[in-house]
């Protein structure tokens, strides 16, 4: 594993690459509001055995330094040309752009504008809501809250708790939430590594510290509202180009409504559907190693070019948990 910072227009972004650095990049995660790089460690990890796969830390996330104004934050817009400008400095051919969530959103963004980045996409529940959801936040905006579409999420994230007083706490606190309960070992602490940071200037054995989270409460809940996004617009502009597209789709309450799937499988029909039983919103950390036979095999197909009689097994987890 390695990190390493990339300087863009207006500060500096993390990666974490996973494999080999000397090789060429095959394919970049993208995480979910309020996550980081880090926390996807256990999926993406074993695929660093036979190629290198990136994952970046978006404005106000992680460690990555960029101003994270929330009163700024009208679209993911902001976050695709953040990724735009990274690849450019970053990616030496097309690779395979992936995520989870908000970085899903962002991956079907990023293709719908610079489709000669992406080669394919791999996207797990994206947040991709109703065409007159965006029709609605971008003619009438004043309207949004009608819709509570990100706005119960956007106060929930405001009320957050950001300071803890030792990692301890931090650990104690998130997983007796109902949130974290499904996840697998160890996403929640891979979480936690990147997702704070120690702000207090005592020693660093002193039992009086204090942790705070680094995606900020206020950007968070900004960017669950900021949603003036054209996926649709993305999404046609993929088909048209013939991008191959992978949409993993969780059984409990997933974040694409009934209409919003049936719709996208209408107006893409060569995109691949794949609902999973049994795993919510947070398929990634419930059901890794899924999502990562799926980008294996789209890393195979896509960039190293083999059939599907050459692929073999992908190692299934990192630390014996799936």
């Amino acid at each position: 594993m390695r990190r390493y910072f990339t300087e863009i227009s207006d500060g500096e972004m993390q990666a974490i690459d996973f494999g080999n650095p000397a090789l060429e990049m095959a394919a970049l995660w993208l995480h979910g509001t309020g996550f980081n790089a880090m926390t996807y460690q256990s999926l993406l990890a074993p695929l660093g055995l036979r190629t290198k796969v990136t994952a970046l830390d978006l404005r106000g996330h992680g460690r990555t330094q960029l101003p994270a104004v929330p009163s700024r934050m009208r679209s993911w817009h902001r976050y695709r040309d953040d990724v735009i400008e990274w690849l450019e400095k970053n990616a030496t051919r097309p690779v395979v752009l992936s995520g989870h969530s908000m970085g899903g959103c962002v991956a079907v963004l990023v293709a719908g504008k610079r489709p000669d980045l992406v080669k394919g996409l791999v996207v797990v529940d994206p947040v991709i809501m109703t065409r007159r959801f965006y029709f609605i936040a971008h003619m009438f905006p004043f309207l949004r809250p009608i819709l509570n579409t990100g706005h119960g999420m956007a106060r929930q994230a405001r009320r957050r708790r950001a300071e803890f007083p030792s990692q301890e706490a931090i650990k104690q606190a998130y997983q007796d939430r109902d949130t974290f309960k499904t996840w697998r070992t160890p996403f929640l602490d891979d979480y936690i590594m990147d997702g704070f940071h120690r702000i207090d200037e005592n020693p660093q054995d002193s039992a009086d510290q204090v942790w705070r989270l680094n995606c900020e409460p206020k950007w968070e809940a900004a960017t669950f509202k900021g949603q003036r996004n054209q996926p649709w617009g993305a999404l046609n502009k993929i088909r048209k180009k013939k991008i191959p597209i992978v949409v993993m789709r969780p059984e409990h309450k997933p974040v694409m409504s009934e209409k919003v799937t049936d719709l996208l499988v209408r107006k893409n029909p060569d995109l691949v559907l794949k609902e999973r039983p049994n795993t919510s919103h947070f398929h990634p950390m419930e059901v890794p190693y899924e999502v990562r036979d799926e980008l294996s095999l789209t890393i195979g197909r896509l960039i190293e070019g083999f059939s599907a009689g050459d692929e073999g097994p992908m190692r299934r987890s990192l630390h014996g948990a799936g």
